[in-house]
């Protein structure tokens, strides 16, 4: 099987088969979480790009304790509006964190799937495309 990109079309079911092990290896953020907003699923690349604790943030609510500054129309809401429509989502679109971190630009590519138990927001640190 071939390594993961941030631009895979399969990625969503991809990370779902990966163990932590290989979710840790990937050269992108990942954090996936479930209905409820709490996160399952955090790689060390994120937690690296951060600063924050990899372990620490497993259970805690992605938009109210972990990264406030996406709980917007642009972010939450897309993943609150593909829960309540049964709607697939894969969108990707550059973005500034600015929670607990100096702005920094990223793309961000929001993934969620009806019939998937955990949605994932997937971050790549890379230049933005113009």
């Amino acid at each position: 099987m071939s390594p993961l990109n941030f631009a895979d079309l399969d990625l969503l079911q991809r990370l779902a088969q990966l163990g932590d092990a290989s979710l840790d290896a990937l050269p992108f953020g990942v954090i996936g979480f479930g209905a409820d907003g709490r996160i399952t699923r955090y790689n060390k690349f994120e937690a690296d790009a951060t600063g924050l604790n990899q372990a620490k943030q497993i259970g805690k609510d992605l938009f109210t304790e972990v990264a406030q500054c996406m709980n917007n129309f642009m972010v939450a809401q897309r993943f609150e509006d593909a829960l309540n429509e049964k709607q697939a989502l894969d969108t990707t679109m550059d973005y500034v964190l600015t929670w607990k971190m100096k702005p920094t630009k990223v793309q961000l590519r929001l993934l969620a799937e009806p019939s998937s138990a955990l949605r994932y927001i997937v971050l790549s640190t890379r230049a933005p495309v113009a």
